[in-house]
């Protein structure tokens, strides 16, 4: 009885590190074209197939195109987030067209960091 109690505690500490791994906070700041985000900033086009870590990531192949939402700021520049919500790294994509002139840096929310899976939101 012991053993299986072990297991069982073995199993819930891995199944919540790897929770608190696909939801952790990746940037305090981020810029966006108006206060709110809800502006498109810019369209871009993939360079590359991506994969992304965990399901906050968008994933796309190469020529695919990407309308750009906002971008992290400060501690993680290179990851900007683009259409049906999807971190991506900068460095995959190149900017076709820019919409905003001017970008805005906001703090971050607890819902920017929202992971889907299937019908549930797995929060930090």
């Amino acid at each position: 009885m012991s053993r299986i109690l072990d297991q069982r505690i073995v199993l819930l500490v891995i199944s919540f590190s790897a929770s608190v791994q696909s939801t952790k906070v990746l940037s305090e700041w981020k810029k966006c074209g108006d206060p709110e985000c809800e502006k498109a900033m810019s369209r871009v086009q993939a360079t590359t197939d991506y994969l992304g870590p965990d399901c906050r990531y968008l994933n796309f192949k190469t020529g695919e195109e990407i309308m750009v939402y906002s971008k992290l700021s400060r501690e993680n520049e290179n990851l900007w987030i683009g259409s049906d919500f999807g971190y991506f790294p900068r460095d995959a994509v190149k900017v076709e067209e820019v919409f905003i002139g001017e970008e805005v840096e906001v703090l971050t929310k607890e819902t920017d960091f929202l992971c889907l899976h299937e019908d549930k939101n797995v929060f930090e």
